[in-house]
């Protein structure tokens, strides 16, 4: 089934999605936003998962570093896919550090959920590392 939303409102979704599940801490919204089959290509370890292995992941990481703070850098939706370039950055509880790591995500949707996810990140670094930035 294609999606039901224009691009602006799949990239809507998807930014609300990340403020929900990563900045507010909310790991059960998945339950809502994913459709029931739900299949993530790249879950925890990058192993396939659905949407429970997903809200599991986040828990984990909720713990893991607890002022976890995900920002879109760019949102590109065409048909029924959104692409998101993205930073997450936290601060690591037994070194005091600032952490991040980049990450790009395919999300695919049916009617008004997303049905499918792709992703990859880089290994985590040092807030400040380098990091090629566009002027």
């Amino acid at each position: 089934m294609p999606s039901s939303l224009t691009p602006e409102q799949q990239k809507d979704f998807v930014r609300q999605h990340f403020e929900d599940f990563v900045n507010n801490r909310k790991a059960d919204v998945i339950r809502h936003n994913m459709s029931p089959d739900f299949y993530d290509h790249n879950g925890p370890g990058n192993k396939p998962t659905d949407a429970h292995g997903d809200e599991e992941m986040m828990l984990g990481m909720y713990h893991a570093m607890p002022d976890v703070h995900l920002t879109i850098e760019e949102l590109i939706s065409e048909g029924d896919r959104v692409v998101c370039r993205n930073i997450w950055r936290w601060t690591d509880p037994h070194t005091g550090k600032k952490m991040e790591f980049h990450g790009f995500v395919l999300w695919r949707f049916e009617g008004d959920k997303i049905a499918e996810r792709w992703a990859t990140v880089t290994a985590p670094q040092e807030d400040g590392g380098t990091v090629w930035r566009r002027s």
